[in-house]
């Protein structure tokens, strides 16, 4: 049994079961992949797949079995050449790191650059999505970690340690009615029509269950990822927006005011997404803790190893 067949099978089931897009991903030919699919069947001997002709079209029992198997060792494989690479190139590598439009635009440009200037021949990717899709960048093993809130559902593959506390305002074009007066209500803002995240995001249940607890329904126009198409409809007299206090710039955002919405609305967290058991290179952890500063290299690697006392530390 070879990693080359285990990387195969992983990869077939990460692209729906199709053989050709595994080959694609693996930057391989359909007929290599299938022969090392059919050797390691035999090796095992027993099926993985079920099979409509040549179309895989479900996984076995004993496949569910192996599957999982064969993750947990080409993980096990990749930390131990990440452990390697350490030893021997501390200064060079990857790292990729999933996360939304408001965390890549507003809150890690300087982590960013502080992390250019300490790791010039690290190669750092951002890569954007919704929550749900940059925790499963990390579960899929796309990207070494999430910045982002929460997401509904928690699974257990992953680790997620609190950074920060995301607290909202409502953002609206020069001499709006809502600046006339001092502490804004949920009542005075449903008159208007509102701009706020998409449904994706779980920040966008919490402002809606704030309104639906006073009986109000908001009138809401537009919903988008992207915080800056959101201030661009605003500026253009759409509606107010409820977004993240962080999204605002007095100094580059001017034809924007902002109103103080916290009283109003739960704060959602943001937080570091990891997949368990992984091992991050010490570029990585310096990442994180520069980001989150109370998020040291021994929480971390210790809530990796599923520490009881970390999370309680992380927390």
């Amino acid at each position: 049994m070879r990693l080359e067949q285990l990387e195969c099978l992983c990869e077939i089931v990460k692209q729906g079961l199709s053989v050709s897009g595994a080959a694609a991903a693996l930057h391989s030919a359909q007929p290599a992949v299938s022969r090392q699919l059919r050797a390691l069947e035999r090796e095992l001997g027993a099926d993985l797949f079920i099979r409509n002709h040549k179309r895989l079209v479900g996984i076995t029992a004993p496949g569910e079995v192996v599957i999982a198997a064969a993750q947990r060792m080409l993980a096990e494989a990749g930390n131990m050449r990440k452990v390697v690479r350490d030893s021997v190139a501390v200064q060079s590598g990857t790292l990729v790191v999933a996360t939304t439009h408001t965390q890549a635009r507003h809150a890690l440009p300087t982590v960013v650059q502080r992390f250019a200037a300490r790791y010039p021949e690290v190669e750092l990717t951002l890569r954007q999505g919704n929550p749900a899709a940059v925790a499963d960048m990390v579960r899929a093993g796309d990207a070494d970690l999430a910045i982002a809130s929460e997401t509904p559902v928690r699974r257990p593959e992953l680790v997620m340690l609190p950074a920060h506390r995301l607290e909202r305002i409502v953002l609206t074009p020069p001499r709006h009615p809502l600046l006339a007066r001092p502490r804004l209500t949920l009542e005075r803002l449903a008159a208007h029509p509102i701009i706020t995240y998409d449904e994706a995001f779980v920040g966008r249940s919490r402002v809606l269950r704030a309104f639906h607890a006073k009986g109000l329904k908001p009138r809401i126009v537009l919903s988008a990822i992207d915080t800056d198409v959101i201030k661009t409809h605003v500026e253009m007299g759409l509606g107010v927006a409820i977004v993240a206090r962080m999204a605002y710039d007095a100094k580059r955002d001017r034809g924007l005011r902002a109103i103080e919405a916290s009283h109003l609305f739960e704060p959602n967290m943001i937080y570091v997404t990891l997949r368990r058991g992984s091992y991050l290179r010490r570029y990585a952890l310096d990442f994180i803790q520069w980001f989150a500063p109370h998020l040291r290299h021994e929480i971390v690697t210790q809530a990796l190893r599923g520490q009881a006392g970390a999370r309680s530390a992380a927390g």
